[in-house]
């Protein structure tokens, strides 16, 4: 679990409810630590079971509030349903809404079939709509909300092993502009939140060979690593209300990239 929590306190993050797509690791790990920390009501889920209850006993053992995980392929819309309405039934209405999950797993144009697209369609960005969808009468009725979108620079660089994924990130901005003029009205910010190359222990794994540690050096401003704990940072900033009027943005967290 990353613990490099902010000095930034957020009072109107304690006691919210917030819910965490893609919550197990990665990114999202460092999501649901950080808002645990702020005293949060979190709720995270992930098809992932065994690294995501690790999670919740980590943050816990860390003396922050102990977040729920629900297990959920964000594949079946009806168990997204499913897990937001029983998170609103525990807890309470939502207010935040982190719509984090998503995989970048490597392809070629040649080698995608009509299958293969509709799946990471699926899984990268046809959930986060459906998410949105399924917290607006929460935030509706509770008086507002932030929903904080994840995309990923990756479709501003024109990254040109995934384009699936690539397609997908790219969709996401314009999905959050529309949300936020609809649910403007109804005091529900909606946002973007594009990281760069964060070092999650999954890129660090698979990509970060000798030559990536050089592109690092030739395409970032500044010269550190990003972690996930910068992400949060962010998010937490968007998802409390010292960002009340800030919305139909894109927030890029990269280190200078683009």
């Amino acid at each position: 679990m990353d613990t490099d929590f902010p000095n930034a306190i957020y009072p109107t993050l304690k006691d919210r409810v917030v819910f965490i797509t893609g919550g197990g690791s990665g990114i999202g790990a460092g999501l649901v630590g950080h808002f645990s920390a702020q005293g949060a009501a979190v709720t995270f889920v992930d098809v992932a079971e065994e690294p995501s209850l690790a999670l919740v006993d980590a943050v816990a053992a860390a003396g922050y509030r102990r977040p729920d995980f629900i297990r959920c392929d964000l594949r079946d819309i009806e168990a997204l349903r499913a897990a937001i309405a029983t998170t609103a039934e525990r807890h309470g209405p939502i207010r935040v809404l982190l719509n984090n999950a998503g995989n970048d797993d490597r392809h070629r144009t040649e080698d995608v079939t009509p299958a293969y697209w509709d799946d990471r369609m699926a899984v990268n960005v046809r959930h986060q709509f459906f998410a949105a969808q399924a917290v607006r009468p929460y935030m509706r009725d509770a008086g507002g909300g932030s929903i904080v979108n994840f995309g990923s620079i990756t479709w501003m660089v024109g990254d040109p092993d995934c384009p699936a994924y690539v397609t997908a990130k790219a969709a996401i901005t314009g999905m959050t502009r529309a949300l936020a003029r609809e649910l403007g009205p109804e005091r529900i910010r909606v946002n973007c939140m594009i990281p760069g190359w964060v070092m999650t222990e999954r890129q660090v794994r698979l990509w970060l060979t000798p030559d990536g540690e050089r592109q690092i050096a030739e395409r970032q401003c500044l010269p550190d690593r990003l972690y996930p704990s910068d992400i949060a940072r962010m998010a937490l900033f968007l998802a409390s209300e010292d960002s009340r009027m800030c919305t139909s943005q894109h927030f890029i967290v990269d280190g200078g990239w683009v």
